[in-house]
């Protein structure tokens, strides 16, 4: 049975249920952004930058390209002991509302600052001056800030530490990722033209992604793939992950009497390193492009099919038939390869890379972390590098699952049928999890019942067990449980439930449990309706927390279940306007509300204060739980 995993079949018919869906998720693949044609440019063609010196008057400026636009506020210039740097002139700029700074004043096309230089001890001398600025592309990515160095000649002696200046408020200073260093820079939104405070100030605190992303630019490479990997193992106990452990598993079940722990284990690295591989250049493609891979397989008949697979490889696993090429091809296949061995390890490759696309999308700190920096530097190989070793470390309970599977799976008899019965049932059930994306919950609770359903007769509850074999003892006791929770789902569909982990939570009372009901969140899906609420929440002096979800997103329906439905998180939320972003279609208005909060994918949670202003070091990134949330927004 299974014979067609030796036979390097499977995969073909992988392909043959996928075909089916190439049209419509090609048509989302290669939709170009409207900035596709024009960028990213180099940062010294998207800013090209030049000076003018006039005696002791120095005018910087910069010739901008449609869709770029420079921060007025991050442009610095600094002097030396020798000289003073007085009387900083703006020209105009405009308004913008940044997803990272609030508002900001930015310059489109042309930006010319000038500024008053004097010598502070000689009558004239020729210095070295440095100037800072950073700006960003409209297609989604975010320059580095640049520092160059200009020449500046003939500068006499000026009195200017009378000099009147006007004034303007202490810029807050935020942390820029850079290639090597964190640059602090200055962040403002206010309108005043004046003379650059030189006032320092202490960093603020740094969302947990934005952590992960200083810690690649700035720490040893050792130090990182081992954080990293750290991150990876902390991730392998999430839903990230779960779903594959009875792909792989079945896998190895497959190889019948020939699985050994050997092979169990050469099969899971095989497995693991191809979801690795794989996460890493979609990471990559993500972090340089904005466009998330993962989001793109979510699409129903990609996910139909792929359930229509497993469903396939679930009814090979009870016997009902063997899936097998025709003698013909098996003849060619045998030529080209002596050993089938081949074949079985380019099966579970792809069945590794397409797991890593379309069963377990996921969005965490981490992840998030290596794609703000590759997107920010443009460095795919230390971020790549850094994806590629938190995936290895998500891998390592697959490997051990799958090496024990080889060692503790028995290899003929009655026995193994009931194993491989067992991994049926799991892939079935994998099946309909996959299905809960695009279909109602109600119909995936009615499925589960109905497979448990069978599996509790499977498992001898309406038979009489065998006293001399405790075994049957056991299996009808759990088949009983089995039974029950089958029940349980199916009177929960009927009162109009709509979780499959709380089946029953339909029936909870409406007393003072807050945890039964649900947080108000307002659904948005256009950037138009979010501004809309936003400008209504600051109106109201109100706090907004903005949820970016999506109906395929695993770990948003954990924050949904978990977080979210706990009685503490939501009273400290009473005082917030709930706004949920669903992204789900990840069509054009999704991708721009996205790129617009630099976000690859959901989850992540974006607060701002009553004030309006979007505080970036309070984001959160993939799960977290209740009392750690609570604890995240006590302060906001």
């Amino acid at each position: 049975m299974f014979d067609f995993l030796k036979r390097s079949t499977w995969q073909h018919l992988l392909f043959l249920a996928l075909f089916v869906s190439v049209q419509p998720a090609t048509a989302g693949l290669f939709d170009k952004s409207p900035y596709a044609d024009d960028g990213p440019l180099q940062v010294e063609e998207a800013f090209v930058f030049g000076q003018l010196q006039d005696g002791n008057r120095l005018n910087l400026y910069w010739d901008i390209p449609d869709d770029y636009y420079l921060y007025r506020d991050r442009i610095e210039l600094k002097g030396t002991d020798k000289t003073l740097i007085s009387n900083r002139v703006n020209s105009p700029a405009e308004q913008k509302e940044d997803p990272l700074f609030g508002q900001v004043w930015v310059y489109h096309n042309r930006a010319d600052i000038s500024y008053d230089l004097a010598s502070a001890n000689e009558d004239v001398i020729d210095d070295t001056l440095i100037v800072t600025y950073q700006g960003c592309w409209e297609g989604g990515i975010c320059y580095p800030p640049v520092t160059k160095e200009i020449k500046v000649a003939g500068i006499t002696k000026n009195d200017l530490s009378d000099a009147p200046s006007s004034s303007t408020e202490t810029l807050e200073p935020i942390k820029v990722y850079a290639e090597g260093d964190v640059a602090e820079v200055n962040a403002a939104g206010d309108d005043s033209m004046g003379t650059e405070s030189n006032e320092s100030a202490g960093p603020v605190s740094l969302s947990e992604q934005d952590q992960f992303a200083q810690m690649i630019g700035q720490g040893n490479l050792f130090v990182i793939l081992g954080a990293f990997f750290i991150a990876g193992l902390a991730l392998s106990f999430t839903p990230c992950v779960f779903p594959m452990i009875p792909i792989l598993s079945s896998i190895i079940a497959g190889q019948g009497r020939k699985v050994t722990a050997g092979k169990g284990l050469f099969l899971s690295v095989v497995y693991v390193l191809a979801v690795s591989i794989t996460y890493t250049l979609a990471g990559i493609f993500a972090g340089l492009f904005g466009e998330n891979l993962q989001a793109l397989f979510q699409n129903p008949w990609i996910i139909g099919s792929f359930s229509f697979v497993f469903v396939l490889l679930s009814l090979s696993m009870f016997g009902f038939y063997e899936l097998q090429l025709p003698n013909s091809i098996q003849t060619r296949l045998s030529k080209a390869s002596n050993s089938q061995e081949g074949g079985t390890v380019a099966g579970v490759a792809i069945m590794g890379f397409l797991s890593a696309l379309i069963v377990g999308p996921c969005m965490a700190a981490p992840l998030a972390g290596a794609l703000i920096y590759i997107g920010q530097t443009g460095d795919p190989v230390l971020g790549g590098s850094a994806l590629f070793s938190m995936s290895l470390g998500m891998g390592v309970p697959l490997i051990l699952v799958g090496t024990s599977a080889g060692k503790l799976l028995p290899h003929a008899g009655l026995w193994m049928g009931k194993v491989k019965a067992v991994f049926g049932v799991l892939l079935l059930l994998l099946a309909i999890w996959m299905l809960d994306r695009i279909v109602p919950t109600v119909v995936t609770m009615w499925l589960t019942a109905l497979v448990l359903i069978v599996s509790a007769v499977y498992m001898g509850v309406l038979s009489n067990a065998d006293k001399a074999k405790p075994a049957t003892h056991i299996a009808k006791g759990l088949g009983i449980v089995v039974l029950l929770y089958a029940i349980a789902l199916m009177a929960g569909a009927l009162a109009g439930g709509n979780s499959v982990i709380y089946p029953l939570k339909a029936f909870a009372g409406s007393g003072s449990n807050a945890s039964t009901q649900k947080l108000a969140f307002i659904n948005v899906t256009t950037p138009e309706q979010l501004q809309s609420q936003l400008d209504e929440a600051k109106a109201n002096n109100q706090p907004v927390m903005l949820d970016f979800y999506a109906d395929w997103c695993v770990s948003c329906i954990e924050l949904e279940v978990f977080t979210f439905a706990d009685a503490t998180v939501q009273r400290s939320l009473d005082r917030f306007k709930v706004i949920k972003v669903d992204v789900t279609k990840n069509d054009g208005p999704a991708k721009e509300l996205n790129r617009s909060y630099n976000l690859i994918g959901p989850p992540a949670l974006i607060f701002y204060n009553a004030a309006g202003e979007m505080l970036s070091n309070k984001t959160l990134i993939g799960v977290v739980g209740p009392q750690d949330f609570v604890n995240h927004i006590s302060s906001i």
